[in-house]
Protein backbone atom coordinates (compact mmCIF):
# COMPACT_ATOMS: atom_id res chain seq x y z
CA UNK A 1 0.00 0.00 0.00
CA UNK A 2 1.17 3.50 -1.14
CA UNK A 3 2.22 5.81 2.02
CA UNK A 4 -0.40 8.15 2.61
CA UNK A 5 0.46 12.10 2.43
CA UNK A 6 0.68 12.60 6.19
CA UNK A 7 3.56 9.71 6.01
CA UNK A 8 5.26 10.79 2.91
CA UNK A 9 5.20 14.63 4.63
CA UNK A 10 7.36 12.99 8.04
CA UNK A 11 9.52 11.03 5.77
CA UNK A 12 10.68 13.95 3.63
CA UNK A 13 10.86 15.92 7.41
CA UNK A 14 13.46 13.35 8.46
CA UNK A 15 15.05 13.31 5.78
CA UNK A 16 15.68 16.96 5.66
CA UNK A 17 16.69 16.83 9.38
CA UNK A 18 19.42 14.17 8.91
CA UNK A 19 20.55 15.43 6.19
CA UNK A 20 21.58 18.43 8.12
CA UNK A 21 24.89 18.00 9.57
CA UNK A 22 25.08 20.98 11.86
CA UNK A 23 22.80 19.28 14.46
CA UNK A 24 22.25 16.35 16.35
CA UNK A 25 18.99 15.21 15.90
CA UNK A 26 17.49 13.02 19.04
CA UNK A 27 14.17 11.06 18.60
CA UNK A 28 12.57 13.73 20.37
CA UNK A 29 13.38 16.42 17.96
CA UNK A 30 12.58 14.81 14.79
CA UNK A 31 9.26 14.05 16.57
CA UNK A 32 8.97 17.98 17.05
CA UNK A 33 10.57 17.90 13.74
CA UNK A 34 7.53 15.61 12.00
CA UNK A 35 4.71 17.69 14.33
CA UNK A 36 5.94 21.40 13.44
CA UNK A 37 5.42 19.74 9.53
CA UNK A 38 2.36 18.70 9.61
CA UNK A 39 0.86 21.39 11.83
CA UNK A 40 2.35 23.86 8.95
CA UNK A 41 1.78 22.24 5.31
CA UNK A 42 -1.63 20.28 6.69
CA UNK A 43 -2.97 22.27 9.56
CA UNK A 44 -2.87 19.37 11.80
CA UNK A 45 -2.72 20.37 15.66
CA UNK A 46 -2.45 17.17 17.50
CA UNK A 47 0.96 16.43 16.62
CA UNK A 48 3.19 13.22 16.16
CA UNK A 49 3.57 10.33 18.92
CA UNK A 50 6.87 9.13 19.48
CA UNK A 51 5.95 5.56 18.59
CA UNK A 52 4.92 6.89 14.79
CA UNK A 53 7.83 8.31 13.97
CA UNK A 54 9.92 4.75 15.21
CA UNK A 55 7.48 3.12 12.48
CA UNK A 56 8.66 5.84 10.24
CA UNK A 57 12.13 5.28 11.39
CA UNK A 58 11.90 1.57 10.54
CA UNK A 59 9.78 2.03 7.40
CA UNK A 60 12.77 4.36 5.80
CA UNK A 61 15.49 2.02 6.58
CA UNK A 62 13.12 -1.07 4.71
CA UNK A 63 13.20 -1.69 1.13
CA UNK A 64 9.17 -1.79 1.70
CA UNK A 65 9.12 2.01 0.30
CA UNK A 66 12.90 1.31 -1.64
CA UNK A 67 14.37 4.06 0.42
CA UNK A 68 16.96 1.72 2.40
CA UNK A 69 17.63 4.70 4.67
CA UNK A 70 21.29 4.20 5.76
CA UNK A 71 19.96 6.04 9.34
CA UNK A 72 22.39 4.72 11.91
CA UNK A 73 21.88 5.89 15.85
CA UNK A 74 25.40 7.24 17.55
CA UNK A 75 26.33 8.07 20.91
CA UNK A 76 23.04 5.67 21.35
CA UNK A 77 21.41 9.07 21.47
CA UNK A 78 21.69 11.19 18.17
CA UNK A 79 20.20 10.05 14.61
CA UNK A 80 22.02 10.75 11.22
CA UNK A 81 22.92 8.98 7.86
CA UNK A 82 25.77 6.66 7.97
CA UNK A 83 26.08 7.96 4.32
CA UNK A 84 25.91 11.98 4.52
CA UNK A 85 24.89 12.29 1.09
CA UNK A 86 22.01 10.04 1.18
CA UNK A 87 18.95 11.65 0.79
CA UNK A 88 15.42 9.60 -0.31
CA UNK A 89 14.75 12.59 -2.89
CA UNK A 90 18.25 10.93 -4.40
CA UNK A 91 16.72 8.00 -5.11
CA UNK A 92 15.16 6.51 -8.97
CA UNK A 93 11.66 6.14 -9.42
CA UNK A 94 10.58 2.85 -8.10
CA UNK A 95 8.33 0.63 -9.75
CA UNK A 96 5.27 1.49 -8.43
CA UNK A 97 5.72 4.88 -8.61
CA UNK A 98 6.79 4.30 -12.31
CA UNK A 99 3.34 2.85 -13.29
CA UNK A 100 1.49 5.19 -11.01
CA UNK A 101 2.90 8.49 -12.88
CA UNK A 102 2.29 6.48 -16.15
CA UNK A 103 -1.60 5.69 -15.62
CA UNK A 104 -1.73 9.54 -14.63
CA UNK A 105 -0.11 10.72 -18.11
CA UNK A 106 -1.92 8.83 -19.88
CA UNK A 107 -5.14 10.47 -18.21
CA UNK A 108 -4.15 13.66 -18.97
CA UNK A 109 -3.61 13.02 -22.29
CA UNK A 110 -7.22 12.11 -22.59
CA UNK A 111 -7.75 16.25 -21.41
CA UNK A 112 -5.64 17.79 -23.92
CA UNK A 113 -8.18 18.17 -26.97
CA UNK A 114 -10.15 20.41 -24.69
CA UNK A 115 -9.70 24.45 -24.82
CA UNK A 116 -9.08 24.65 -20.98
CA UNK A 117 -6.34 21.96 -20.97
CA UNK A 118 -4.56 23.17 -23.81
CA UNK A 119 -1.82 24.53 -21.89
CA UNK A 120 -1.10 20.86 -20.27
CA UNK A 121 0.56 19.11 -23.44
CA UNK A 122 3.80 21.13 -22.56
CA UNK A 123 3.55 19.69 -19.05
CA UNK A 124 2.65 16.21 -20.20
CA UNK A 125 5.28 15.56 -23.13
CA UNK A 126 8.37 16.89 -20.13
CA UNK A 127 6.20 13.86 -18.18
CA UNK A 128 6.27 11.50 -21.54
CA UNK A 129 10.08 12.36 -21.85
CA UNK A 130 11.30 11.83 -18.09
CA UNK A 131 9.09 8.47 -17.58
CA UNK A 132 10.52 7.22 -20.53
CA UNK A 133 14.07 7.80 -19.32
CA UNK A 134 13.60 6.97 -15.85
CA UNK A 135 12.66 3.23 -17.12
CA UNK A 136 15.59 3.28 -18.95
CA UNK A 137 14.15 2.80 -22.82
CA UNK A 138 15.83 5.75 -24.62
CA UNK A 139 17.59 8.90 -23.64
CA UNK A 140 16.21 12.15 -23.97
CA UNK A 141 14.39 13.43 -27.31
CA UNK A 142 12.95 16.36 -25.49
CA UNK A 143 15.02 18.72 -23.88
CA UNK A 144 13.37 21.83 -22.46
CA UNK A 145 14.69 24.99 -20.92
CA UNK A 146 16.04 24.50 -17.64
CA UNK A 147 18.46 26.54 -14.77
CA UNK A 148 20.05 23.52 -12.66
CA UNK A 149 21.78 26.66 -10.70
CA UNK A 150 18.29 28.42 -9.60
CA UNK A 151 17.49 28.62 -6.04
CA UNK A 152 14.67 29.04 -4.17
CA UNK A 153 12.23 25.71 -5.61
CA UNK A 154 11.96 24.64 -2.52
CA UNK A 155 9.32 26.44 -1.52
CA UNK A 156 7.29 25.90 -4.37
CA UNK A 157 5.20 23.36 -2.97
CA UNK A 158 4.70 25.18 0.44
CA UNK A 159 3.35 28.27 -1.26
CA UNK A 160 1.43 26.03 -3.81
CA UNK A 161 -0.02 24.62 -0.74
CA UNK A 162 -0.72 28.08 1.52
CA UNK A 163 -1.97 29.51 -1.45
CA UNK A 164 -4.33 26.90 -1.94
CA UNK A 165 -5.52 27.24 1.58
CA UNK A 166 -6.17 31.08 1.68
CA UNK A 167 -3.74 30.92 4.63
CA UNK A 168 -1.29 33.98 5.83
CA UNK A 169 2.08 33.93 6.33
CA UNK A 170 5.58 35.59 7.09
CA UNK A 171 7.94 35.56 4.02
CA UNK A 172 11.69 36.41 5.01
CA UNK A 173 12.62 38.38 1.81
CA UNK A 174 16.47 39.22 1.14
CA UNK A 175 16.31 41.52 -1.55
CA UNK A 176 19.66 42.31 -3.69
CA UNK A 177 21.90 45.04 -2.12
CA UNK A 178 20.71 43.95 1.27
CA UNK A 179 22.80 42.45 4.29
CA UNK A 180 19.49 41.12 6.41
CA UNK A 181 16.37 39.71 4.86
CA UNK A 182 12.85 42.11 5.37
CA UNK A 183 9.34 39.98 7.21
CA UNK A 184 6.99 40.26 4.92
CA UNK A 185 3.58 39.42 6.47
CA UNK A 186 1.40 38.43 3.69
CA UNK A 187 -1.49 36.87 1.71
CA UNK A 188 -0.26 34.82 -1.48
CA UNK A 189 -2.19 34.62 -4.69
CA UNK A 190 -0.74 33.57 -6.98
CA UNK A 191 2.70 31.54 -8.26
CA UNK A 192 4.17 32.38 -11.09
CA UNK A 193 7.00 31.22 -13.56
CA UNK A 194 8.55 33.91 -16.09
CA UNK A 195 12.17 32.90 -17.91
CA UNK A 196 12.80 29.97 -15.64
CA UNK A 197 12.39 32.34 -12.52
CA UNK A 198 9.39 31.60 -10.31
CA UNK A 199 7.71 34.83 -8.50
CA UNK A 200 5.04 34.48 -5.76
CA UNK A 201 2.30 37.45 -5.83
CA UNK A 202 0.63 38.60 -2.98
CA UNK A 203 -0.23 41.49 -0.69
CA UNK A 204 1.27 42.99 2.10
CA UNK A 205 -1.17 43.14 4.99
CA UNK A 206 -0.63 46.17 6.56
CA UNK A 207 -1.01 48.49 3.84
CA UNK A 208 -2.70 45.97 1.21
CA UNK A 209 0.16 46.55 -1.22
CA UNK A 210 0.75 43.95 -4.00
CA UNK A 211 4.44 42.54 -4.30
CA UNK A 212 5.64 39.97 -6.69
CA UNK A 213 8.85 38.35 -4.69
CA UNK A 214 11.41 35.84 -6.01
CA UNK A 215 11.65 32.78 -4.78
CA UNK A 216 15.36 32.40 -5.33
CA UNK A 217 15.61 35.90 -2.59
CA UNK A 218 13.64 33.85 0.04
CA UNK A 219 15.02 32.84 2.92
CA UNK A 220 12.38 31.07 4.99
CA UNK A 221 8.61 30.97 5.25
CA UNK A 222 7.10 30.76 8.56
CA UNK A 223 2.71 30.25 8.58
CA UNK A 224 0.76 32.95 10.34
CA UNK A 225 -2.35 30.97 11.79
CA UNK A 226 -3.16 33.63 13.66
CA UNK A 227 -4.05 35.90 10.65
CA UNK A 228 -7.34 36.70 8.90
CA UNK A 229 -7.33 36.72 5.20
CA UNK A 230 -8.51 40.21 3.88
CA UNK A 231 -11.88 39.90 2.40
CA UNK A 232 -12.56 40.21 -1.31
CA UNK A 233 -10.63 39.47 -4.50
CA UNK A 234 -7.18 41.66 -4.08
CA UNK A 235 -5.60 39.83 -7.52
CA UNK A 236 -6.72 39.15 -10.85
CA UNK A 237 -4.13 37.11 -12.25
CA UNK A 238 -6.47 37.42 -16.18
CA UNK A 239 -6.47 41.25 -15.32
CA UNK A 240 -2.94 42.24 -14.31
CA UNK A 241 -1.21 40.36 -16.60
CA UNK A 242 -3.13 40.77 -20.11
CA UNK A 243 -1.30 44.45 -20.45
CA UNK A 244 2.32 42.94 -18.98
CA UNK A 245 5.19 42.05 -20.38
CA UNK A 246 6.38 39.95 -17.99
CA UNK A 247 6.00 40.38 -13.97
CA UNK A 248 6.35 43.95 -13.23
CA UNK A 249 3.24 46.31 -12.75
CA UNK A 250 3.08 49.78 -11.17
CA UNK A 251 -0.88 50.15 -11.26
CA UNK A 252 0.13 53.95 -11.35
CA UNK A 253 1.52 53.38 -14.74
CA UNK A 254 -0.72 54.19 -17.29
CA UNK A 255 -1.52 51.62 -21.25
CA UNK A 256 0.76 52.30 -23.69
CA UNK A 257 1.03 51.90 -27.29
CA UNK A 258 4.42 51.25 -28.01
CA UNK A 259 5.17 50.85 -31.79
CA UNK A 260 8.55 49.33 -32.92
CA UNK A 261 10.04 48.72 -36.32
CA UNK A 262 12.00 45.26 -37.01
CA UNK A 263 14.13 44.96 -39.69
CA UNK A 264 14.28 42.26 -42.72
CA UNK A 265 15.99 39.80 -40.36
CA UNK A 266 14.33 39.94 -36.96
CA UNK A 267 10.93 40.77 -38.58
CA UNK A 268 9.69 37.12 -39.24
CA UNK A 269 10.80 35.90 -35.94
CA UNK A 270 9.07 38.44 -34.05
CA UNK A 271 6.03 38.18 -35.45
CA UNK A 272 5.80 34.42 -35.60
CA UNK A 273 6.95 34.98 -31.74
CA UNK A 274 4.85 37.91 -30.75
CA UNK A 275 6.18 40.24 -27.58
CA UNK A 276 2.72 40.05 -26.54
CA UNK A 277 -0.92 39.09 -27.31
CA UNK A 278 -2.06 42.82 -28.59
CA UNK A 279 0.67 42.91 -30.88
CA UNK A 280 -0.49 43.60 -34.45
CA UNK A 281 1.05 44.17 -37.83
CA UNK A 282 0.86 48.31 -38.30
CA UNK A 283 2.98 48.06 -42.06
CA UNK A 284 5.17 46.15 -44.01
CA UNK A 285 7.75 47.73 -46.01
CA UNK A 286 8.04 45.34 -48.95
CA UNK A 287 11.35 47.17 -50.32
CA UNK A 288 13.56 46.77 -47.24
CA UNK A 289 11.68 43.85 -45.86
CA UNK A 290 10.68 45.92 -42.46
CA UNK A 291 7.77 45.41 -40.39
CA UNK A 292 6.60 47.84 -38.05
CA UNK A 293 4.46 46.52 -35.00
CA UNK A 294 2.39 47.63 -32.11
CA UNK A 295 1.94 46.28 -28.58
CA UNK A 296 -0.64 47.50 -25.73
CA UNK A 297 1.25 47.05 -22.72
CA UNK A 298 2.41 49.25 -19.49
CA UNK A 299 6.28 50.04 -19.49
CA UNK A 300 8.49 47.80 -17.49
CA UNK A 301 11.77 46.74 -17.58
CA UNK A 302 10.83 43.10 -18.91
CA UNK A 303 9.73 44.72 -22.34
CA UNK A 304 12.96 47.00 -22.66
CA UNK A 305 15.14 43.88 -22.24
CA UNK A 306 13.06 42.21 -24.69
CA UNK A 307 13.58 44.71 -27.03
CA UNK A 308 16.88 45.25 -26.18
CA UNK A 309 17.69 41.41 -26.55
CA UNK A 310 16.76 42.57 -30.38
CA UNK A 311 20.23 45.00 -30.99
CA UNK A 312 20.21 46.65 -33.92
CA UNK A 313 17.22 44.94 -35.56
CA UNK A 314 14.42 46.60 -33.75
CA UNK A 315 13.69 50.44 -33.17
CA UNK A 316 11.22 51.61 -30.83
CA UNK A 317 9.05 54.60 -32.75
CA UNK A 318 6.87 55.59 -29.97
CA UNK A 319 6.08 57.14 -27.54
CA UNK A 320 8.34 59.36 -27.14
CA UNK A 321 9.50 58.37 -22.86
CA UNK A 322 10.15 54.41 -24.47
CA UNK A 323 12.13 56.39 -27.16
CA UNK A 324 13.98 58.16 -24.54
CA UNK A 325 14.34 55.13 -22.29
CA UNK A 326 15.93 53.16 -24.78
CA UNK A 327 18.36 56.00 -26.37
CA UNK A 328 19.79 56.20 -23.05
CA UNK A 329 20.46 52.12 -22.49
CA UNK A 330 22.07 51.88 -25.13
CA UNK A 331 24.12 54.78 -25.07
CA UNK A 332 25.21 54.10 -21.80
CA UNK A 333 25.66 50.32 -23.55
CA UNK A 334 28.06 51.82 -26.13
CA UNK A 335 30.11 53.69 -23.48
CA UNK A 336 31.00 49.98 -22.09
CA UNK A 337 32.71 49.10 -25.21
CA UNK A 338 35.47 52.53 -26.42
CA UNK A 339 36.63 52.72 -29.83
CA UNK A 340 39.98 50.92 -30.55
CA UNK A 341 42.85 52.70 -31.53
Amino acid sequence: MPANKNALIRYKTIDNCLRNPFRRWTIDDLVDACSDALYEFEGIRKGVSLRTVQLDIQMMRSNKLGYNAPIEVYDHKYYRYADPDFSITNLPLSRHDYDTLTEAVNLLQQFQDFDHFAEMADVVGRLQDQLAVADGSRTPIVDFERNSNLTGLKFLQPLYTYTARRQCIHIFYQPYGSETPRDFLVFPHLLKEYRNRWFIFCTRLSDRKLFNLALDRIQRIEAAPDETPPKGNLFDAATFFKDVVGVTKNHKTPLATVRFQANAAHAPYIETKPLHASQMVVERKEEEGSVVFQIEVVLNAELYAQLLSFGPGVRVLSPKNAVREMRMMLQDAARQYPAFE
